[in-house]
């Protein structure tokens, strides 16, 4: 292993909370371009009428802009009402039952490998040094100083799903009507590829496969709104 290779290693705090974030972000974005671009795809296939699809494609990228944020909203602050929970139960234990909250913080160092001996001097020394951050490292995975954040979530979010929705929005506005179909789903199939490599690369997944994923659905998504939208422009 080199040590450029070491340094990317998530030691720092807070480095998998970040990455989470990251992968939001990259996920907000992909549904961003597959739900407008959908959308206005199938109402291109409808209509030529610019002002239509502006309408139907801004509306759309309000809407789910709003929807992503005030969803993130609700979901992380439900998340951090649990932890500050947790926190104060925690910290209740450790003032009126602190001898057997000491004891369970040895028997899970034990637990992951100590002897006994060491995994109570390990225990007798974080108490020592900050008993509530041991306890919630070892037992909840969480900081004080880390708790998320809803408004940094809803925000995040929310502009997420605008730069992704802009690209297919652009794409489906600005070509001339006979080439507006088709500069979409070359758009699309180019931000896809893009947000398909950024999730595998965040995740050290295969590439190939995550790209293949995003792309397969999303371009299913825009067959089968333009052709509904076909149909429907044809029978009115």
């Amino acid at each position: 292993m080199t040590e450029l290779d070491h340094g990317i290693e998530p030691h720092a705090p807070g480095h998998a909370e970040r990455l989470n974030w990251l992968r939001a972000g990259v996920l907000g974005a992909n549904d961003g371009i597959v739900s407008v671009a959908a959308l206005v795809v199938g109402v291109a296939a409808a209509t030529s009428d610019s002002a239509a699809i502006l309408i139907a494609g801004v509306a759309a990228l309000l809407a789910g802009a709003i929807s992503m944020a005030l969803g993130e909203y609700v979901s992380v602050s439900s998340q951090r009402d649990t932890e500050r929970a947790l926190i104060a139960k925690e910290r209740w234990e450790l003032a009126n039952v602190p001898e057997q909250e000491l004891a369970e913080l040895a028997d899970m160092y034990q637990a992951k490998g100590l002897s006994a001996e060491t995994a109570r001097r390990v225990a007798d020394e974080l108490t020592a040094h900050d008993a509530l951050a041991a306890h919630l490292e070892v037992e909840l995975h969480i900081g004080t100083e880390e708790l998320s954040n809803p408004w940094h979530a809803a925000f995040a979010s929310a502009l997420a799903f605008t730069v992704g929705a802009i690209l297919p929005l652009l794409a489906a506005l600005l070509p001339p009507p006979a080439w507006r179909l088709p500069a979409t789903f070359l758009a699309v199939t180019v931000a896809l590829v893009i947000t398909g490599w950024l999730s595998s690369y965040l995740g050290d997944s295969p590439r190939g496969r995550a790209i293949a994923r995003v792309l397969i659905g999303g371009l299913l998504a825009l067959g089968v709104t333009w052709a509904i939208g076909g149909l429907i422009g044809t029978a009115v």
